[in-house]
């Protein structure tokens, strides 16, 4: 006979440990302020910006329009309009290694001009494309930034002093403190016609005046406005609200109440442990971290559901035996089938948290984190509670029993 793994044993410990993380969690997000908001929840302008000086400068007279992308294997040079043949001029850094010779690939194009203000030897691999200025090249000089691997770290209350006559303003370190890369929001009250541009550019003077021209690029600037921010902020909680509801409706209908009750329990147990991860690790909180949220309640659902299956399937096989060791034996038949789903979807997951960035890095760690949590709750939160309901309704009966007037006084 498959020995039974007495999972209920440990049940004390596994609410202690769950109550202790949650209450961090809480603690967390009392001492950080709140969630680090993406723009998504929080009305305002946010940039991302790297203190870097400037590489060289491009202008360009020719025919047509001349855009610039880079990325960290290369820089393209895409010419188009009416006048021209479109044509795509590619510099691959394995190539062009160092700033002088992709300076001297690129005057080969016709009317663009350069003018390099960093070394001639500086590597092409640590050059960086801002996106303050049009990439659509002109007679305006546009700026590539470079990171000297000398370059000293900057500190974040500098920034902070050199943004300090902004108003509603927040700066947060980004990465490695050698990348000087750091995230700044300035909140917008909905009292100022045109913030987003007035703001872009009281930031942009702000840096200009304390770090010199020409050493910081933008890497992203994203606006949000104050009414669509309520608005997306109402519906995000509604909806997790609504995904609640709609699990309890749905396991009341398939099982007891209890068992619906404890399936809302463990999938609630998962939101809140997310959301201490969250609240410490201040991963920015936006639409994504909802869809992580919303993906893991219908991971940890599926799991409880199937053990609640085989919790009332194997209370039919063994009826004399105590709801405890039925319980106890289905957790243990389908341990195997929840390691096993588990790993697998893990394993996927874990593919994209290593080969991905941005936004899509921290939707798989959350998933990583909230799928831990789902297969714990599945075992330990959500059958622990049936099994309490289940010994305080056994008291109940017991008592009735032993005492004849209350029995006969509820038959009346």
């Amino acid at each position: 006979m498959k020995r039974i793994i007495n999972f209920s044993k440990a049940y004390i410990l596994t609410t202690v440990i769950s109550l202790s993380i949650i209450i961090a969690g809480i603690a967390g997000y009392v001492i950080n302020g709140g969630f680090n908001l993406g723009v998504d929840f929080q009305a305002g302008l946010m940039q991302e910006v790297q203190f870097a000086p400037t590489a060289f400068k491009l202008r360009y007279t020719g025919a047509g329009t001349a855009g610039i992308s880079m990325d960290r294997n290369k820089l393209e040079i895409v010419v188009s309009g009416a006048a021209v043949e479109s044509t795509t001029f590619s510099f691959p850094f394995a190539e062009y290694a160092t700033l002088g010779a992709l300076l001297d690939g690129l005057s080969v194009i016709e009317g663009m001009q350069t003018a390099a203000e960093a070394d001639a030897d500086t590597p092409s691999t640590i050059l960086i494309q801002s996106s303050q200025g049009n990439p659509r090249l002109s007679s305006e000089p546009y700026a590539v930034h470079y990171l000297p691997e000398s370059a000293p770290p900057i500190e974040a209350e500098r920034v902070r002093s050199a943004l300090s006559s902004l108003e509603g303003v927040s700066v947060q370190v980004l990465g490695r403190e050698q990348e000087r890369k750091f995230l700044i929001r300035v909140e917008d009250k909905g009292s100022e016609e045109g913030f987003a541009l007035q703001a872009a550019e009281r930031i942009s003077r702000a840096l200009v005046a304390n770090f010199g021209e020409g050493q910081v690029a933008v890497a992203r600037t994203d606006y949000v406005g104050a009414r669509f921010s309520k608005h997306l902020t109402d519906q995000a909680g509604l909806l997790v609200s609504l995904t609640l509801l709609l699990i309890l409706i749905y396991a009341s209908i398939r099982f007891k109440l209890q068992y619906a009750i404890s399936a809302v329990l463990a999938i609630a147990h998962d939101a809140l442990i997310m959301i201490a991860f969250i609240a410490w690790s201040r991963m920015e909180f936006n639409t994504i971290t909802i869809a992580a949220i919303l993906t893991i309640l219908g991971y940890s659902i599926n799991d409880t559901i199937v053990i609640f299956d085989r919790i009332r399937e194997t209370i039919r096989l063994y009826p004399d035996d105590s709801f405890q060791n039925n319980m106890n034996r289905a957790l243990t038949e389908t341990l195997g089938r929840t390691i096993i789903t588990t790993v697998t979807t893990i394993l996927a997951v874990l593919s994209l948290f290593i080969f991905t960035t941005g936004s899509m890095k921290d939707f798989s760690l959350a998933l990583l984190i909230g799928m831990t949590s789902g297969v714990y709750s599945s075992i330990f939160i959500a059958s622990a509670f049936v099994l309490f309901w289940e010994k305080m309704a056994r008291k109940r009966s017991l008592k009735k029993a032993a005492n004849p007037a209350v029995t006969a006084a509820t038959k009346a």
